[in-house]
């Protein structure tokens, strides 16, 4: 594939003077990337063992503030050393930033040298481990949806973010005038992604003015993680680079459409050649392994809502009628439910979990809805009857969380992913969603002041 680099061939571009800064970086809590520029010379005369950096980089909030309270770390610590590992399989070439590679980091203990239980990456791989013990691996992809604005990052932060002007007009969803109109940077992304090892299927417009989706190729699941957080990264550099702004935010105006990341998921023989979801003389083409792990996951659906919808703003993006998914249910090739079966009747036959929003940390959701089917599977899990029809009107389908609050409650109280992820993992991350929490309950919002300034 175009893009990806050995660390000999990285030695070898350094040399003809084709690269010369590698970006080492881990993925944070937020599903960022944070680490360093390094000269290639530093990198390769050995870097590329390791690096380290300061252990509050996992157990911040967005605004990068030292949250109190973390176990992992803190002041009373001294906010010491993580040590940042490259994974030399990560090592590609960044086509839209000059001379620049980047590698991935998994997380370790400065001292201990074992991963960081609650680091992002080392999570889905806990659960990846679990699958290969089983004797299968999952394949997973993930569809973003982000706004693309005519303004600058910097123009749209000194207006407050306020009368920002969509790419285009009105709804572009499959219009091909209208993507016409963002070319010049949705094929720059294309492009990009496609010559940093990131194989694009395509971009298209979605439901809403000035809304955008990239979707790249099936992949194992820690290779679509990766991915995933190289995608939003390189969308906003390079919209950054052309004079616009990008937004990933689940629900970024009253008035739009949300922004999804769905995520599609099966499971292989460790081989790859033979899907242990399809089974041909099956309804819809699906194996009884996959009822039990769809079965998994809908029964602990409000569990994994937190890791699917991690903000305050998450929760904005549930509504009826905006294909949102409120409901906990399946059903076969219907965009109300938040799980959808795709592929049916063939090899491709897979999960759609459509709950999740763009601003999702894609180690983490993964993590968690592979708990959750690994329970179906292992427990044997009789799935429930699919849903037919508008979901949306269906009464007594269950419902997902719809705040924040609640999903933090439901993941706190999670005896299976307790159990699966470990509890100073949920604690960590329950941490993090209860000042999630905190910070919004004591801001004034514009909203309260327009609506109570004079009438209250």
């Amino acid at each position: 594939m175009a893009g990806k680099l050995t660390l000999d061939e990285l030695r070898q571009a350094g040399k003809k003077g084709e690269i010369d800064t590698v970006l080492a970086v881990l993925v944070d809590m937020q599903g960022r990337l944070m680490g360093k520029r390094m000269h290639i010379d530093f990198f390769v005369d050995g870097a590329w063992a390791e690096t380290h950096c300061c252990n509050y980089l996992l157990a911040t909030d967005m605004e990068m503030e030292t949250v109190e309270g973390y176990k992992s770390t803190g002041w009373e610590s001294g906010y010491g050393d993580y040590m940042m590992k490259p994974d030399l399989d990560t090592l590609r070439r960044i086509p839209w930033l000059e001379g620049t590679a980047l590698v991935i980091c998994d997380v370790l203990d400065h001292h201990t040298k074992e991963p960081i239980a609650h680091s992002p990456r080392a999570i889905l791989k806990k659960q990846i481990a679990r699958l290969e013990d089983l004797g299968m691996k999952a394949y997973m992809a993930t569809e973003l949806e982000f706004f693309l604005f005519k303004e600058s990052f910097e123009e749209a932060q000194e207006s407050g973010y306020r009368n920002l002007t969509p790419s285009s007009a009105y709804n572009e969803d499959y219009n091909i005038f209208q993507t016409t109109k963002e070319e010049d940077v949705m094929r720059a992304i294309r492009n990009g992604l496609n010559g940093a090892d990131i194989p694009v299927e395509n971009s298209k417009g979605e439901a809403c003015a000035g809304q955008a989706e990239i979707n790249v190729r099936y992949a194992e699941a820690l290779s679509m993680g990766d991915r995933h957080a190289i995608i939003k990264n390189g969308c906003k550099e390079i919209a950054w680079a052309k004079g616009r702004s990008v937004s990933f935010m689940a629900k970024w105006s009253y008035d739009a459409a949300g922004n999804s990341s769905h995520v599609h998921q099966s499971l292989w023989s460790l081989d790859g050649k033979t899907s242990l979801f399809y089974d041909k003389d099956s309804a819809y083409g699906m194996s009884d392994l996959m009822r039990h792990y769809l079965a998994g996951m809908l029964k602990h659906a409000s569990e994994i809502t937190y890791f699917l919808a991690p903000y305050i703003n998450s929760y904005k993006r549930f509504r009826e009628g905006t294909f949102a998914p409120t409901k906990a249910i399946w059903a076969k090739d219907n965009r109300t439910a938040g799980y959808r079966i795709c592929g049916a009747e063939s090899k491709a036959v897979r999960i759609e979990c459509r709950v999740g929003g763009a601003d999702l940390n894609p180690y983490l959701a993964m993590a968690a809805m592979l708990a959750a089917g690994i329970d179906g599977m292992e427990n044997k899990l009789e799935l429930e009857a699919e849903a037919q029809g508008d979901a949306y009107a269906n009464p007594d389908a269950r419902e997902i969380p719809t705040t924040l609050r609640d999903a933090i409650v439901e993941l706190d109280n999670s005896k299976m992913l307790r159990s699966a992820l470990g509890n100073d993992v949920i604690d960590h991350y329950v941490h993090a969603g209860r000042w999630e929490q905190y910070e919004q309950d004591r801001r004034v919002t514009d909203w309260e002041v327009q609506r109570g300034f004079e009438r209250a």
